[in-house]
């Protein structure tokens, strides 16, 4: 049976994470026959993941992941703006849109740029599910208040852009990273399904 093809489009800031959190995934992933492959990223003890991570490069993609979920295998394709050819000329199934915990300026970027540049380039934005996902969690400094991304923040501003999903994780530790890469997986093979990937009831945490 031929993997049917799933396009996931990451967008944000330079330099928000986007190519470390996928150099994360493509660094621990292993190879899994088994019908939830899914679960194929290895449970992670301190220490025990690569410390810089090499990176992925752009001329590279997409980065490919091939996923079994019960009979069906997708082979999700990642790209993002940092991509050789022009995203804008993409038809991506899934929309990310990252930002930077560490930086407010990165999470304001989120709403008064990128999801305007999302609906712009893509007609069929209002059909496209939408995964909000914050990186560098390791970053958060709760000890500067004018530094401060709180989840229930970054959330609410996810509701407000009419986002499907909101998740955060730090490719650094490997924190929620398995987490953050299941939902994103499980959101663009939805897309592939007649209910399609969009959620039901408005954003959803994880």
């Amino acid at each position: 049976m031929d993997h049917e093809v799933v396009k996931v489009l990451l967008v944000g800031d330079e330099r928000c994470g986007k190519t470390t959190f996928l150099s994360f995934v493509a660094h621990h992933l292993v190879p899994d026959s088994r019908a939830d492959a899914l679960n194929c990223l290895r449970r992670l003890s301190a220490g025990e993941h690569t410390n810089p991570i090499p990176l992925l490069r752009d001329i590279d993609q997409p980065y490919i992941f091939n996923i079994n979920l019960g009979p069906k295998r997708y082979r999700i394709e990642f790209h993002d703006t940092s991509s050789p050819d022009n995203w804008r000329l993409l038809d991506p199934d899934v929309i990310v849109i990252c930002y930077d915990i560490s930086q407010r300026l990165s999470l304001i970027n989120m709403k008064r740029y990128w999801i305007d540049e999302v609906k712009t380039a893509f007609k069929r934005s209002d059909s496209l599910p939408v995964v909000v996902l914050g990186l560098k969690r390791d970053l958060r400094l709760e000890t500067d208040p004018n530094g401060i991304i709180l989840p229930h923040e970054a959330y609410q501003l996810a509701q407000m852009m009419r986002a499907d999903r909101y998740v955060e994780c730090s490719a650094v530790t490997g924190e929620l990273v398995k987490l953050a890469f299941e939902d994103i997986c499980k959101t663009a093979t939805g897309t592939t399904t007649e209910v399609g990937g969009q959620a039901d009831g408005g954003c959803t945490v994880l």
